[in-house]
């Protein structure tokens, strides 16, 4: 079993450097057996969100490893979920926490995150979202509401995702709790340079999603497992291209969320904390062509606030 480091937070956190995502279409008994695998392997962080409706597969997962005895508590897991942007209203936050508990079949989670800074009309269930059912959110309002998830105790820490440094700069003027943690999108194709700087200054820890791009979704692309550059890498490095894109992430100084529910990849992604890149390596990969994956306008349609976001990040 893999051993992955830890990163301190600025509460005092401890977080997985690699964790598992399980936004999938796979279905609930393969991403249940999914979850099981990964213990298995030695992953401890899982990212879940209400709106990828694989709370109640993770939990059932977390609690199989338990009676299994792969893991003998839940607290050596580190599980992160989201506010769906269904409940990105003020008087609805708790009740969103709340609802992705009972999914999870958990008493809390460790981190807690706004999805995105904006907000849905609760009854959306297709993509794209009619331009009627998307709206600015009420950060102020939203954030109060996170706050008090964490002083219940529902989360023991609350972060964002998909925040530009204007939106966090927003958020940390009235913030009586500041954010944790960021998770963007960030890969070889899209460094966030800018961004991770700004967080590095604020505080805020980088969890990239994405890291090989999305590969196998609608929205997503495979330019970095099929990058000739990265591939020459690997190569010489007897590693496979996910493994030098993820070490690449992993040595800017941020924490991975991957998701693969292959045995053998999963286990390939976990493996990259024994070697490293020399300099030449990862300056030919700093001179990669940027492509972002995840444009936010593909997936929710081209409206005013969510061009505003994919402009942004």
């Amino acid at each position: 079993m893999a051993t992955v480091p830890m990163a301190s937070l600025s509460n005092g956190q401890l977080i997985p450097v690699m964790g598992m995502g399980t936004m999938s279409a796979a279905g609930p008994e393969a991403t249940r057996a999914a979850i099981v695998e990964a213990i298995r392997a030695g992953y401890r962080h899982f990212d879940t969100s209400y709106s990828y409706g694989t709370e109640k597969p993770l939990g059932e997962g977390i609690r199989e490893a338990l009676e299994a005895g792969v893991i003998k508590s839940r607290d050596e897991l580190f599980i992160t979920s989201k506010l769906s942007c269904g409940f990105a209203d003020p008087p609805v936050v708790v009740d969103g926490i709340r609802g992705s508990l009972r999914n999870l079949g958990l008493e809390y989670v460790d981190m807690y995150l706004i999805h995105m800074p904006l907000k849905l009309n609760p009854q959306v269930r297709r993509i794209p979202v009619a331009k009627e059912d998307i709206f600015a959110m009420d950060l102020k309002g939203v954030w109060e509401g996170m706050e008090e998830g964490q002083r219940l105790g529902l989360t023991k820490a609350i972060g964002v995702s998909n925040f530009s440094p204007r939106r966090l700069q927003e958020l940390l003027s009235f913030a009586q709790i500041p954010p944790v943690i960021n998770q963007v999108e960030m890969s070889p194709l899209w460094h966030q340079n800018k961004l991770r700087e700004f967080c590095k200054q604020k505080g805020i820890h980088i969890t990239a999603y994405s890291p090989l791009g999305a590969v196998g979704t609608f929205w997503g692309h495979n330019k970095i497992v099929d990058s000739d550059v990265i591939a020459e890498i690997a190569k010489l490095k007897g590693k496979t291209s996910a493994q030098i894109a993820l070490r690449w992430v992993y040595e800017k100084g941020v924490s991975i969320v991957a998701k693969s529910f292959d045995k053998e990849r999963m286990r390939q992604n976990i493996d990259i904390f024994d070697w490293s890149l020399t300099e030449e390596e990862s300056a030919k990969i700093d001179q990669l062509p940027q492509h972002k994956a995840v444009v936010f306008a593909n997936i929710y349609g081209p409206h005013d606030v969510v061009l505003d976001l994919d402009a942004e990040l």
